[in-house]
């Protein structure tokens, strides 16, 4: 039996460190953080949202269309699409479901061993003679950051972009067995 299948990577650690943090805003205006009016209706509906995060994660949550959601939003109010992950023998593949995202607008960073997806899905045209009745699609910056295995090869890394869907090839290298250390026991005196 392989343990490592037991506990796989946790690729969501530092996203998950990040969601614990509380933004602090300091004099002007922030771009990566929009202002919002407050709304006590929107702010039940993300409690609640959160809760069901919190209860189904890694269940592979459903919106309550019963199909995925995108956007999904955080705490900060910054979208967060949908990740799928699948590990092979050779790579993982990474792919990030960002529907009416361009390709120019969507950049990929890694420091150290944390990989940084980030984008904007933009407004292509205001509309200001037009009266709605209903608005539900989204707008605005997104993010997710992820916390690479030390077997990914990060210099071979590949993204490819196409109808919507950013796909992450990540090639596997063979990784050091580190040294294993036998501690002397001995008896207290």
């Amino acid at each position: 039996m392989e343990f490592k299948k037991l506990a796989p990577w946790n690729w969501f650690k530092k996203e998950e460190e990040i969601e614990h943090t509380v933004p602090v805003k300091h004099g002007g205006k922030s771009d990566y953080f929009p202002e919002r009016y407050y709304d006590p209706t929107l702010s039940i509906h993300r409690d609640i949202d959160r809760l069901f995060n919190q209860f189904f994660h890694g269940f592979g949550r459903l919106s309550s269309e019963g199909h995925r959601a995108w956007p999904h939003m955080d705490e900060s109010g910054m979208l967060k699409p949908k990740i799928d992950l699948a590990a092979g023998d050779d790579a993982y593949l990474l792919t990030v479901e960002i529907p009416g995202v361009h390709e120019k607008d969507v950049s990929i960073d890694i420091t150290g061993n944390t990989m940084t997806i980030r984008g904007e899905k933009r407004q292509e045209k205001e509309e200001k003679e037009k009266d709605y009745y209903r608005i539900e699609r989204s707008y605005g910056s997104f993010q997710r950051v992820l916390s690479l295995p030390e077997d990914v090869d990060q210099d071979a890394i590949k993204a490819g972009f196409k109808n919507g869907v950013l796909s992450v090839d990540m090639p596997r290298k063979a990784v050091q067995k580190k040294d294993v250390k036998q501690v002397e026991i001995k008896s207290a005196a």
